[in-house]
């Protein structure tokens, strides 16, 4: 016989297939075989349809397509005897899916299966229906099926129950047809009909309230009387799993009382004295037990309010934390998580266990045990939980080194007490895991630095201490030459000695020695030299007997390949060898930064001790009120083409620290945008954050007035030389000439314009608040705008901690003024007022538009409003 004629047992091909060596002689075989199953089936060959199917299938579930086959599913469907029907009803399942159109010819054989007198192919037809039902055959069939519900046999009725769960999932306006049906099956003594009939009830429940009330009134008790039954019944042989009488029992009921009980207080009293039965009943020694036993604890955490009940279960995980089975523990994990929001003391009584999860091998539980120690910090048990999570960094594995130093540095930023603590720890984890620490970190804490006046030589002689260990840790190192550059006279001199320290003996060279191992060292970045730069030119101003030796260490770098490291090697020794006299001017320290100021709007879930800026962006639907004000990365939005400007009242802490304007100059050929080039705020604030210029012959707005036949001048040089502080091309950026001894233009005065001739605009309007913009030209400059914006308290009650922010695209440059105020009371009996300027680069060809966001406070309540104004006048 050919081996693969249509005659072929199915056994012969799947041996020829498997003894193929390459996947080439695999095809060959497949090929072969369905060009014979072809010709059969164009023969119309009765006698081998059902072999050929057979071997299709086994075809199909090799990757190779069968769609020509699925015709003859149909036509062993029609046949009558049962072998031809179960192979039929098979390859239906198998070849084809609910989206095949071909699927609507086998519905009325279907049909009449399902009224067939042989059980067995009742049986065949509702398991296809249940797999392939689409919504068409769904509301066709739907009637026998629900008659099938209260046939006979038992199988039928196991089966009409899970085909009636694909029924209503497909089609859930049929739910009602089924609630009699299947709130009868929860009566049934045989326990496979009576699973399926509670997972049934489980869907409809989902889909139908109707379906959940009446469940929820009739069958809520008889439930509690099935789970007491099953739960105090005899052994049982061929219900017993490892001691336990039918656990998959245990977990329907269970699932359907959660249901039930969910949102409803008198259906959840019903199932209190079960749910403690089976909470205390069962044993916890076989995967069986633990299975019911967290069922009923999820069951116990969804139902209404029992305070008993609750701490039960949560001992009950914690025993969970005790197992050797790591799934286990992670399902634990992740249970506590959700009762952290219902029972807060309770999961407090397990930090112990939670905590040493945080060290267990298996990633996994690691992160989630993390996930949760971070949950359950509060004030009071933050510093002993943070020593822990401090003190396991040290041994922790690389690869969770990372997750774990951002939830600590997030949790001392959080709660911290007070600053000095927030200090040690933070130079804790620097010291421990400095090159994980991502950048926004070590900003915050330089922030904190700086406004901790009191701890300025503590925390220069720490850092210098941990400089000396850990001077492989990168954000170690920036932090700590950038504070020696500030302080590194306290450091020498020992100012500000604490009593929890021991003395140091620092020499200027020693301070001057950190930089230069900083600007050395191999590993050390672009960031990381350029602030070493930096250090050493402060050094050079407070240690004079060093500065010969700075300058030989800076020189080096005149000639560096890096652009920025070069440029800055030029202009800090020019610094040092032709103006000593305002050399100690231009690298004083830096102003200490007020607190609120810095943070602008505190949110609602970090505390007032401790000002940092990692706090979590927020994301405002249109028109909802937040309780937490922006943060300051949000409130600057560096990387979007809306430049916002925040008021000097409410987050422009580098304003207020550096006393210029931050706000992007005008785009002009070859002006440097740092600010719009997204460059890192306190980068910029440090000076190591704006990109060099490419080619320094290519800034005309700078060296446009050097004399052809002159060299030109260095750019310090060209800053600080007399014959060129007033000339006629604006700077390239005031803010820097500022800094080097005020010789920059002044931002003009916004004078006050009553008279103006562009008509006033309502910019924002809400229950509580008003805002009126008022405008008025500059003479002689129609690109730049002056508003006064007027704000007016429209509710009963007072506003305080009032911050007016705005936003505008890049095309516009935007700077405010400081408000009038910060309180409006109310009833609209006094107002407010705040001068904007406002720039257009692109006048005459677009229009101004502008986003607010205003926070302020009512009633204790921290209230933040967003809107935009796209109705300014024409000619703005």
């Amino acid at each position: 016989m050919n081996p693969f004629s249509s005659g072929t047992r199915l056994r012969d091909m799947i041996r020829a297939i498997r003894a193929c060596k390459t996947a080439a002689e695999e095809r060959a075989v497949v090929r072969k075989e369905c060009a014979a199953i072809r010709a059969s089936i164009n023969e119309n060959d009765n006698d081998y349809r059902h072999r050929n199917l057979a071997k299709l299938m086994f075809i199909h579930m090799l990757g190779y397509p069968t769609h020509f086959g699925q015709m003859e599913c149909l036509k062993l469907i029609a046949a009558a005897g049962f072998p031809e029907k179960r192979i039929g009803y098979l390859g239906l399942m198998l070849l084809l899916d609910e989206r095949q159109e071909v699927l609507m010819l086998v519905t009325n054989s279907l049909k009449q299966d399902l009224n067939h007198s042989n059980q067995y192919i009742v049986g065949l037809a509702l398991c296809a229906l249940g797999n392939i039902c689409s919504a068409e055959m769904a509301r066709d069939l739907a009637p026998e099926v629900e008659r099938l519900m209260q046939f006979r046999d038992p199988n039928i009725r196991k089966k009409a129950a899970l085909c009636s769960i694909r029924i209503v999932k497909k089609v859930p306006d049929l739910a009602e047809n089924f609630i009699n049906p299947a709130a009868s099956l929860l009566k049934e003594k045989h326990h496979g009909v009576l699973i399926t009939g509670i997972q049934l009830c489980i869907d409809l429940c989902k889909v139908s309230e109707e379906a959940l009330e009446y469940l929820r009134k009739k069958c809520t008790d008889g439930l509690v009387k099935t789970l007491k039954d099953v739960v105090n019944s005899p052994y049982a042989p061929e219900y017993d799993v490892a001691g336990i009488t039918d656990p998959f029992l245990h977990i329907r009921l269970l699932r359907l009382l959660r249901v039930l009980g969910q949102g409803d207080a008198d259906a959840s009293d019903c199932m209190n004295d079960i749910l403690a039965q089976v909470a205390t009943k069962t044993e916890s020694n076989k995967n069986a037990g633990n299975a019911i036993l967290y069922e009923c604890v999820e069951t116990i955490m969804s139902i209404e309010d029992n305070g008993g009940l609750r701490v039960l279960a949560i001992n009950i995980l914690g025993r969970f934390l005790s197992n050797r089975d790591n799934n286990i523990r992670y399902v634990a994990l992740n249970m506590l998580m959700k009762a952290m929001t219902v029972d807060t003391q309770a999961v407090q009584r397990h930090r112990a266990t939670i905590l040493e999860c945080v060290k267990d091998s298996d990633a996994s539980i690691r992160k989630r045990a993390l996930e949760l120690v971070y949950l359950l910090i509060n004030e009071t048990n933050v510093k002993p939980l943070t020593k822990e999570l401090i003190d396991y960094l040290e041994a922790s594995d690389e690869e969770f080194k990372e997750d774990l130093t951002a939830k600590i540095c997030s949790i001392v930023a959080k709660f911290s007490p007070e600053k000095i603590w927030y200090i040690d720890q933070m130079l804790k984890v620097l010291s421990e895991a400095g090159n994980y620490v991502k950048d926004d970190v070590w900003h915050a804490l330089i922030v904190v630095i700086s406004n901790a006046s009191d701890l300025h030589g503590y925390t220069v002689r720490a850092l210098y201490r941990a400089f000396q260990t850990s001077s492989e840790q990168e954000s170690l190192v920036r932090v700590a030459v950038w504070c020696i550059g500030e302080y590194g006279d306290m450091l020498v001199n020992n100012v500000g000695m604490l009593d929890i320290e021991d003395p140091i003996t620092v020499t200027e060279s020693d301070a001057v020695d950190v930089a230069e191992t900083a600007i050395k060292r191999h590993k050390s970045d672009l960031t990381t030299k350029a602030m070493a730069l930096i250090s050493l030119l402060k050094l050079s101003s407070r240690f004079p007997s060093c500065s010969e030796r700075i300058k030989e260490i800076t020189v080096q770098y005149r000639g560096n390949l890096v652009l920025e490291l070069q440029q800055r090697s030029i202009e800090f020794n020019s610094i040092i060898a032709k103006h000593p006299n305002i050399r100690s001017a231009l690298v004083e320290r830096m102003p200490v930064l007020d607190e609120t100021t810095f943070m602008g709007r505190r949110a609602g879930s970090m505390p007032s001790s401790v000002s940092t800026s990692t706090v979590s962006s927020i994301n405002l639907p249109n028109g909802v009120n937040k309780t937490s004000a922006a943060p300051l990365v949000d409130l600057l939005d560096l990387s979007s083409d809306d430049v916002p400007a925040p008021s000097p009242g409410g987050g422009d802490f580098l304003q207020d620290l550096l006393g210029v304007d931050v706000s992007p100059s005008s785009n002009q050929p070859g002006t440097n945008h740092a600010v719009q080039n997204g460059t890192d705020v306190l980068l910029d604030l440090l000076s190591i954050g704006t990109p060099p210029a490419q080619n320094i012959s290519s800034t005309p707005d700078i060296f446009s007035s050097v004399q052809d036949n002159k060299a030109p001048l260095a750019p310090l040089d060209l800053l600080l030389s007399p014959s060129h502080s007033t000339q006629a091309t604006p700077p390239r950026d005031a803010s820097v000439i500022d800094l080097l001894d005020g010789f920059g233009a002044k931002p003009p005065v916004v004078p006050e314009n009553n008279g103006s001739a562009f008509p006033s605009i309502v910019a924002f309007e809400s229950s509580n608040l008003k805002a009126v913009f008022n405008f008025s030209k500059t003479p002689g400059n129609p690109q730049t705008t002056l508003i006064q914006a007027i704000f007016t308290n429209l509710s009963s009650d007072i506003i305080t901690d009032f911050i007016f922010q705005a936003a505008v695209p890049k095309f516009l440059q935007l700077h405010l003024d400081p408000a009038s105020g910060n309180t409006l009371p109310a009833n609209g009996n006094g107002s407010m007022t705040q001068n904007l300027k406002v720039t257009n680069n692109q006048h005459g060809k677009k229009s101004l538009v502008m986003r607010l966001r205003i926070a302020y406070k009512m009633n204790n309540k921290d209230i933040l409003e967003e809107g935009q104004v796209n109705n300014f006048p024409r000619g703005l």
